[in-house]
């Protein structure tokens, strides 16, 4: 299949574009940002320079360049995208400079890894940048392709292979891709980075987060289990966070003394690279994580949704010492509660008396294969 998406983030990047400011978009290698940087660029009636950062040439370029440099190598162009950033030492400094000396030139920059990228980024560039974050494909961007009933079909594969554009777009060798992702692209920020001294020890602890999807997450237990430190374990958590490998919920807790405080549950931005951790790509009705996958898929396409729509809203799981639990609580503007249990098949469901006691206005809502795009679109 050949199409081409268009990202929901784009609009937002456009009207933002010649506002003064650069722009940093943040997100996992082989999610499609050099693909929307040329889209981007082919849109614009201004003269475009496209810098790839992988080419060492363009690197050395761009490291300490002052601003007489910088205007040769722009050479007239209005728009200019620096693709991979964070491969330039110093970058901030070098968007600083270019943002403030050609305030009528637009600067957008890419960068696969933020926390690199950030840290080079978020001094120099203060009141000086927009950022955006672009995932995976959304259910909401397949729409541009399939039918509502196209999608419901679809939703096994996509729960299974996962929704990189390389693999949602060209189903064939589905499984061999997603592991390439996840074995060549996935681990490159993080194992480049200095802390990460043992990357077998990264690579168990995905595993055992990968098989803990829906459950709260100690991290005593898996600093026992892998047999390193507490604080090894929440760098590496960290770090797999800021690299867009994975996410965290925290628990929602605002009136009950029973309820949890401390736990958290660790979800993975693409269902796929999950199942190629563990190398299970069994069919949905062949499965015994079902519920546990179908619930990740629902909240990683939810996290992109809000996202990519500015939406700002507070995500948490609920539950008790004494067991009762939501999956998903929602806080949005105002304090207003939005409570989701997701179940695949199940077509009813009532929330635990306890939630509905201490929160009586909050509203309440069972996710599954028929009605997941009133979640998820």
């Amino acid at each position: 299949m050949g199409e081409f998406l268009s990202r929901t983030i784009q609009t937002s990047i456009e009207k933002a574009l010649y506002k003064k400011r650069a722009m940093v978009i943040y997100g996992a290698r082989q999610v499609g940002k050099t693909t929307l940087l040329k889209n981007l660029m082919a849109r614009q009636p201004a003269n475009t320079l496209y810098l790839n950062c992988d080419e060492p040439d363009i690197r050395e370029r761009l490291t300490n360049a002052t601003s007489t440099q910088l205007n040769s190598l722009f050479a007239g162009a209005t728009l200019i995208c620096i693709d991979e950033a964070q491969r330039v030492r110093n970058i901030g400094i070098t968007l600083k400079l270019a943002v403030d000396n050609f305030p009528d030139r637009q600067i957008i920059a890419t960068g696969s890894s933020s926390f690199d990228l950030s840290n080079q980024i978020v001094e120099p560039l203060t009141g000086r940048k927009y950022e955006f974050y672009l995932h995976p494909f959304s259910l909401q961007e397949l729409q541009q392709l399939y039918s509502p009933l196209e999608l419901e079909r679809l939703l096994p594969q996509r729960m299974i292979f996962g929704m990189y554009p390389e693999i949602t777009l060209d189903e064939p060798e589905a499984q061999n891709k997603i592991k390439e992702i996840a074995r060549s692209y996935l681990y490159k920020d993080v194992f480049e980075h200095q802390q990460v001294k043992n990357p077998d020890i990264l690579e168990k602890l995905l595993q055992a987060l990968a098989l803990q999807i829906g459950s709260e997450v100690s991290f005593n237990e898996l600093a026992n289990l892998l047999k390193i430190d507490k604080k090894t374990v929440e760098r590496y958590i960290e770090l797999l966070e800021k690299t867009f490998v994975i996410f965290r919920l925290k628990p929602f807790s605002r009136k009950l003394r029973n309820e949890l405080t401390k736990l958290r549950k660790v979800y993975f931005w693409d269902t796929g690279v999950r199942n190629a951790l563990i190398n299970n790509f069994n069919a949905i009705d062949l499965r015994a994580d079902t519920g546990a996958l179908w619930e990740n898929f629902m909240l990683g396409e939810r996290f992109k949704r809000n996202q990519n729509l500015g939406l700002e809203w507070n995500a948490h799981f609920w539950r008790t010492h004494q067991g009762q639990e939501i999956d998903y609580v929602e806080e949005r503007e105002g304090g207003e509660l939005s409570a989701f249990e997701f179940k695949w098949q199940r077509e009813s469901a009532k929330p635990p008396a306890a939630f509905s006691t201490a929160y009586p206005d909050s509203s309440y809502k069972l996710i599954n294969k028929f009605n997941f795009m009133e979640f998820a679109g």
